[in-house]
């Protein structure tokens, strides 16, 4: 981390000044790592059609801190388990199980989702008030506060993000098929079922780590909005996610900054930068013929 101060010591702003404000510092870290990761898992949520599962996944993520927070106030087992891992594990769990339900049945997918993500909102709020419980220790989750992000949570996403790149550059063509045409993919000898399981376990790892800093009311929109603006633009394929990617980045770091200067939310301030973004993008979306 020292690397990393001593480079946004250089810049040209109050906050940046040696030796103070290391929060903001870790938080502009942050942004920078989590940026690409949304745009790049939001190509996949516009092309497969998935809005609303990554927002079913973070009512799952959001009933996994309440299955955290009841086991370490009852077993002493649990006891100092930060809830996120077991968040996590749950999430995942939950969006391995999708997979599962959506392949096997002949459902639509947002009936399916709307199943999900009912039930685990109706269960994470039944854990969160059980025994008489306040649910205002779950405000924070609701809103975020990406100022009090970990430097081990940081190095925790920039590692995701490495294994995400390395399987987009492994598996996009499979990825990209499987999301479009799946009999097609089908036939062609693709996973499809381990392909969307791999894909659905990334969101959900990457919605869960990242719901305590940008907000649970928002995350969904982060998860989406950078690839519907690239949509309306992009004339290619590599277009897309590039200007997917940027446009998070971008929006990001806007957001960050609004939110220390103007002191909003920082989630909710990304999310205004890339719905703006999309505004204008949707106006010249007929420049893509």
């Amino acid at each position: 981390m020292e690397l990393w101060y001593t480079i946004v010591d250089l810049l040209p702003f109050d906050w940046a000044q040696p030796g103070s404000m290391y929060f903001m510092k870790n938080a502009l870290l942050a942004v920078l790592v989590i940026s690409p990761l949304f745009g790049l898992l939001s190509t996949m949520v516009v092309e497969s059609r998935m809005s609303f599962f990554s927002d079913a996944l973070g009512h799952s993520a959001f009933t996994g801190i309440a299955i955290g927070t009841l086991l370490a106030s009852a077993w002493r087992l649990f006891a100092g388990v930060d809830p996120m891992w077991i968040a996590v594990l749950f999430a995942v769990g939950f969006a391995l199980l999708f997979s599962v339900v959506r392949r096997r049945t002949s459902l639509a997918s947002d009936t399916v989702i709307g199943v999900f993500s009912s039930t685990a909102v109706a269960l994470g709020i039944f854990l969160a008030t059980f025994g008489g419980g306040s649910f205002t220790k779950y405000n924070a989750l609701l809103i975020g506060d990406i100022l009090s992000v970990e430097p081990m949570k940081i190095g925790l996403m920039a590692l995701i993000l490495l294994v995400v790149i390395v399987l987009w550059v492994r598996s996009f063509n499979q990825l990209m098929l499987a999301s479009v045409h799946p009999a097609l993919a089908d036939s062609r000898g693709i996973r499809v079922f381990w392909q969307e399981a791999v894909f659905s376990a990334a969101i959900a790892v990457v919605v869960t780590v990242t719901m305590t800093w940008v907000g649970l009311l928002v995350i969904n929109s982060l998860l989406v909005l950078p690839g519907a603006a690239a949509r309306n633009i992009a004339r290619n394929m590599r277009q897309y996610h590039l200007i997917s990617l940027l446009s998070a980045l971008v929006a990001g770091i806007a957001g960050l900054l609004t939110s220390y200067y103007i002191g909003s939310s920082a989630g909710a301030s990304i999310t205004l930068y890339l719905a703006i973004f999309f505004a204008v993008t949707f106006c010249f979306r007929k420049q893509r013929l």
